[in-house]
């Protein structure tokens, strides 16, 4: 019988992972010793952190990235096949959400192995609850392109369909270029579009803020180098 694939949940950065991370998650990492993870070193740094209580040589990290091989994917399984259950590790927050875990997830379930997520802090989620947008229809769109006549075109695509659909909208981008990011956004959009910026998610420097596109233009955030995600609706 195949053992059973958990999807275990990470802290969003350097906090107290008691905070965000329930009791139960620690009690299915003590049953597991195979991990497929994102980044090997971040894992072990975060399993030494929670204090399992096998001993980290005596583990086994399985690495998928954008530089896996698609069949390298599917032995990844074996152990599962042979009734082990095996975890996947996201670099930070849950896994296989904006996160190369969900192609084993998806070939788990082409093997018929039961999938389990385990409950743990989600950075769109938490930014979406706190952003006062429309919560019953969402879309998380990823990275937007990275030239800036590009990106502006693709904010004012996503603007025009918050608008039409009534839709929230959900943006992630690498920290070193947030404030690129923000300032297309005061760019390509109309004054009257509401802009939530949330950064440092469950950390101590915690800021959820929603503000129309003019508003924002008053204001000069903080926020360079830190993880942020990004909303924009429009309210008819």
């Amino acid at each position: 019988m195949p053992g059973k694939l958990y999807l275990i949940p990470t802290t969003l950065g350097d906090s107290d992972f008691k905070n965000v991370i329930p009791d139960y998650v620690m009690e299915v990492l003590n049953q597991i010793t195979h991990f497929i993870v994102e980044n090997e070193r971040t894992a072990r740094r975060y399993l030494i952190k929670v204090k399992i209580k096998h001993k980290i040589d005596d583990l086994s990290f399985y690495i998928i990235n954008k530089h896996t091989k698609p069949n390298e994917i599917s032995d990844y399984l074996l152990p599962l096949m042979d009734g082990e259950n095996m975890g996947i590790i996201s670099e930070a927050g849950v896994p296989a959400i904006a996160d190369p875990g969900s192609e084993i997830v998806k070939l788990a379930h082409q093997k018929s192995i039961d999938i389990i997520p385990l409950v743990g802090p989600s950075s769109i989620i938490l930014a979406l609850m706190a952003s006062g947008m429309n919560g019953q229809n969402f879309a998380f769109n990823g990275y937007l392109p990275i030239k800036s006549h590009l990106r502006i075109k693709k904010i004012k695509f996503f603007e025009n369909r918050a608008l039409r659909e009534h839709q929230t909208q959900i943006f992630i981008e690498a920290p070193y270029r947030n404030h690129q990011l923000f300032n297309d956004f005061l760019t390509a959009c109309n004054k009257n579009t509401k802009l939530c910026i949330a950064y440092d998610l469950t950390l101590p420097g915690e800021k959820i803020t929603t503000l129309t596109i003019e508003q924002w233009k008053k204001v000069k955030p903080d926020f360079n180098k830190k993880p942020a995600i990004f909303l924009i609706y429009i309210e008819n």
